[in-house]
């Protein structure tokens, strides 16, 4: 099944959705190039989305993606723990000449419900989540608004339940990926659902009928042609983009990628409270070298906001949150444009070269 078709782009690449990383200009430039634009909205309010989706359809008229978080559960804690939290934070405050909190008051999270209300009102063309599995019953809803509708699988087993509830192509996202794994944690360990890309798309493109989009690692033409050689239909593709003009990253942030080698990322759950995959800095390594507490998701991503939003107004990156692929290495100093043309013409030459008899 061609999920080029079925989400009416000439080229199979999807611009990964990437929260607070990515832009309208970005998702705008890759779907006027024949891909897939995505956005990713999970950390918007609800106006916001709406506005970006007003601005994406400013500069296009082709079909993009709007992305949020599956609904998760928060923890309950403790008074105690909060502050232990908070007092392990005030080491990397102190290091940046920040007062030290002992008191905060964790916002409330719209509910997932309300920022898909926006998304069904506006009738995007696409729409992705990740972090879980939507139920059939909202999958159906947000179809019957003519919405294609895209899931993310780290195994297998979330694979076939995406498909089983409706899902129209997955996104089987490898470990190698950048920013936060989307494992359903209310079935999967992230211990057992760190699968390989090159190891993870096989298996899953045997074990359902629709189509399976390859991410993670996927930084070129030669790992666009390893995908569809594997089965995948269509790759997506985040680090990638990053270093391009049009991404909204802190150029300190594009600096480290373009510097960065095989060895520069880490899964890490320091910043959100959710296994991501960053570039190693300062943060990362001093929070797991002192043992210091850390709270689940979105919790201590709230903790961790105004160090993150203070790194980037005195441009440290040894404080920010670097999300990266394994592959960063291999980015470029490109606009979207130039990546995006160089990934079509070198795909199309790879592919007709393999047409050469194999040894």
């Amino acid at each position: 099944m061609d999920v080029s078709k079925i989400l009416n782009i000439q080229h199979p690449i999807i611009q990964a959705p990437m929260a607070l990383a990515d832009s309208p200009a970005l998702a705008a430039a890759v779907s006027n190039l024949g891909g897939l634009g995505s956005l990713g909205a999970a950390l918007f309010e609800p106006e916001q989305i709406r506005q970006k989706i007003k601005d994406i359809r400013e500069l296009t008229n082709k079909p993009f993606n709007i992305n949020l978080f599956s609904p998760t559960e928060s923890s309950n804690y403790s008074a105690a723990e909060i502050n232990k939290a908070l007092h392990d934070l005030n080491y990397f405050r102190n290091k940046l000449g920040m007062p030290e909190c002992n008191h905060i008051d964790i916002p409330s999270v719209t509910p997932f419900a309300e920022k898909l209300a926006v998304i069904l009102e506006e009738k995007v063309p696409i729409f992705s989540f990740t972090f879980g599995i939507l139920s059939s019953e909202i999958i159906q809803s947000i179809k019957s608004h003519g919405i294609k509708v895209i899931g993310t699988a780290t195994t297998v087993r979330e694979g076939r339940l995406l498909e089983q509830n409706g899902v129209d192509a997955i996104v089987a996202q490898g470990y190698e990926a950048g920013g936060h794994r989307g494992t359903d944690l209310k079935i999967t360990s992230i211990n057992d659902a760190l699968i390989g890309t090159i190891a993870l798309v096989p298996q899953l493109v045997d074990a359902v009928s629709i189509p399976v989009i390859a991410s993670g690692g996927i930084m070129d033409a030669r790992g666009i042609v390893a995908a569809l050689i594997l089965g995948a239909s269509g790759v997506q593709m985040g680090t990638a983009f990053l270093t391009c003009p049009e991404s909204s990253i802190h150029n300190k942030h594009r600096e480290c990628l373009l510097s960065s080698s095989d060895e520069s990322t880490w899964l890490t759950n320091v910043f959100t409270g959710r296994m991501a995959r960053s570039l190693k800095n300062d943060f990362l390594l001093e929070m797991n070298k002192r043992h210091c507490s850390v709270l689940n998701f979105p919790q201590q991503s709230a903790l961790v906001k105004d160090i993150r939003e203070e790194a980037k107004k005195q441009n440290n990156p040894e404080y920010m949150s670097l999300w990266s692929g394994q592959a960063s290495n291999l980015c470029q100093n490109k606009t979207a444009a130039e990546l995006f043309n160089e990934l079509v013409n070198e795909s199309n030459m790879y592919l007709k070269n393999i047409g050469q008899k194999f040894i």
